[in-house]
């Protein structure tokens, strides 16, 4: 699960879930995507209301083992022994703290009767799996997640209104204590400037919801117009749920796609040695996974906060930093810890102490983050090539999606380079996270060393040569691996920046271009004359001198034959 960057960091606990669905093929797809996030974990399988009863009940201490309840099952279905609506109130009446979220269709007319029921939420069928996460993280944190689309009654009672605003405002009030804590408020020097602009951000959205929610969603004794519910405005929706992953259609397209591809082949096909090849393909996944899932969340705290573009043009450092240090931490485990030389080491903290080195090595030289961020959240064309192509144009998602996968590939890198440079040699190290045929010390010594040279190498030639070519070099998924693109990019400002060895390589290609047409014309006439020295002068005198010669040969020849 995704550190909340408002708290002290400490990373939630695993989710325990009992999915009860009907279709075999849906539960084992349920239960492997699910699986695949570190923070989830589908405890126990069941196809029926029978058999999600009977796990529930089979002992006193199985209810504590689940967190939360998947409810796959139509609401009324005549192949139960019983609907899901009496399987739901029976939960309510015996374990009222036992959360249920639905798995269910907007048209499903029983939907406002589990909603007055107090079951915590429904996602919609057909949903991305990761908006599935969100809901299941954000109804096992406790809030309650309503898609504007199953908001709508049939029967627009005002209990329902009632409980919509109570709801809406018992979520706010709640963040709201979090966030004036004396724990939050106590530790504000502490927090980094993005940090503090973030929480003030959060709590001027959460007051704006609290006054909109009094305001259009009035109680019964309130005279005010009535209010239609049948076109809810999704922003006010969003609003009274601030805890609950909601990204843009446009994000979740870019993730959706990334994620498919990780479903691939994940080998380095590119000439250049990568940190991440020394992790197995397990680890290797799930850090790319876990790299999405938390682009996702600081897209979402970005929305929260109401940064301007300058702000994250001016905070784009620290925003990768950020990014790249509650990665490492999940990761790795934020209390990992090893004895060294008999002493007692905290690995997160003393790998973050790379954060200069990781800087300027790797998150710097990611190429158009800013801009990407403006287009996911302000939707800012991205420009193509020399084109500037309007954001619902698929060359621009495409653009998105190639700057994205780059990111996540180079973030990885960073995750590992510091554990590498640190411990990566350590047993303990190389036996939860490398693969297994670089393993041994003589492995990871030339691993290292690879990586060293494609350091120096793209340090001082293939960098100043990709400035020089006005390109970028980025790193992509594709269906066989990992491989590397090239992408015009207009980069003057770099290329008059340049000193050293970096501007004699750039100086070298210039004279080279300059001096390769001529040489080749030099040469090619130097080739013409010589040729033709050879075969129309030397060879057509050679030949003359010998057409004398056997001319000669033949006369003395035939002269002997005259006189015998």
């Amino acid at each position: 699960m995704a550190i909340d960057r408002f708290s002290n960091g400490e990373a939630s606990p695993t989710i325990h879930i009992l999915a009860v669905e009907s279709d075999p093929v849906i539960l084992s797809g349920l239960f492997t995507c699910l699986n695949r996030f570190p923070d989830l974990q589908v405890t126990a399988q069941a196809e029926s209301i029978a058999s999600a009863w009977q796990i529930l009940t089979n002992s006193v201490a199985e209810i504590d083992s689940f967190d939360l309840i998947l409810l796959g099952l139509p609401l009324h279905d005549p192949r139960q022994d019983r609907s899901s609506l009496e399987f739901c109130q029976q939960i309510k009446d015996r374990y009222p703290n036992l959360p249920i979220l639905l798995l269910s269709s907007p048209h499903d007319r029983d939907l406002t009767t589990a909603f007055q029921l107090g079951i915590e939420g429904c996602c919609l069928r057909g949903s991305s799996i990761l908006d599935l996460v969100a809901g299941i993280r954000a109804v096992a944190a406790g809030s309650t997640i309503w898609t504007p689309e199953v908001l709508v009654s049939e029967t627009q009672s005002g209990n329902l209104i009632d409980r919509l605003r109570l709801n809406s405002l018992r979520q706010i009030d709640t963040i709201l204590a979090k966030l004036n804590s004396p724990n939050v408020s106590k530790n504000q020097d502490l927090l980094s400037e993005l940090n503090r602009l973030i929480i003030s951000g959060r709590k001027r959205e959460l007051n704006t919801a609290r006054w909109l929610v009094n305001k259009i969603l009035p109680g019964t004794d309130s005279v005010s117009p009535k209010i239609n519910l049948s076109q809810p405005n999704p922003e006010l929706v969003r609003s009274s749920l601030p805890e609950i992953n909601l990204s843009s259609s446009r994000s979740q397209t870019l993730f959706d796609r990334i994620a498919a591809k990780l479903q691939s082949g994940l080998n380095n096909l590119t000439p250049s040695t990568l940190e991440i090849e020394i992790l197995r393909q397990d680890k290797k996944r799930e850090l790319f996974y876990l790299i999405l899932k938390q682009f996702e969340g600081l897209l979402d705290e970005l929305r929260f906060s109401q940064v301007t573009i300058e702000q994250l043009s001016a905070k784009q450092e620290h925003i990768l930093q950020d990014l790249w240090a509650s990665i490492t931490t999940e990761f790795i485990g934020r209390y990992y810890s090893q004895s060294i030389d008999l002493h007692h080491v905290e690995i997160i903290p003393v790998i973050l102490q790379d954060v200069a080195i990781v800087q300027t090595e790797i998150l710097a030289k990611i190429p158009q983050s800013i801009d990407l961020l403006n287009y996911l959240l302000f939707k800012i064309p991205l420009e193509t090539d020399y084109t500037i192509t309007d954001s619902s144009i698929h060359a621009s998602e495409d653009r998105a999606c190639i700057l994205l996968e780059n990111l996540t590939i180079q973030m990885a890198n960073a995750v590992i380079q510091p554990l590498l440079n640190r411990f990566g040699d350590l047993e303990s190290i190389k036996s939860g996270f490398y693969d297994r045929r670089l393993r041994s010390s003589r492995e990871i010594e030339r691993f290292r060393n690879d990586l060293s040279w494609r350091y120096r190498i793209d340090r001082y030639i293939g960098e100043p040569q990709a400035i020089f070519e006005s390109k970028y070099r980025l790193f992509i998924f594709t269906d066989y691996g990992i491989d590397r693109i090239a992408i015009y990019a207009p980069r003057l400002q770099e290329l008059s920046q340049l000193t050293g060895i970096p501007l004699v390589v750039t100086l070298g290609l210039e004279t080279k271009d300059a001096l390769s047409p001529r040489l080749k014309s030099a040469t090619t006439l130097v080739g013409s004359s010589i040729v033709y020295l050879l075969t129309e002068i030397i060879g057509r005198g050679i030949g003359l001198i010998g057409r004398g010669i056997i001319k000669g040969i033949g006369n003395i020849w035939q002269e002997r034959n005259r006189n015998p």
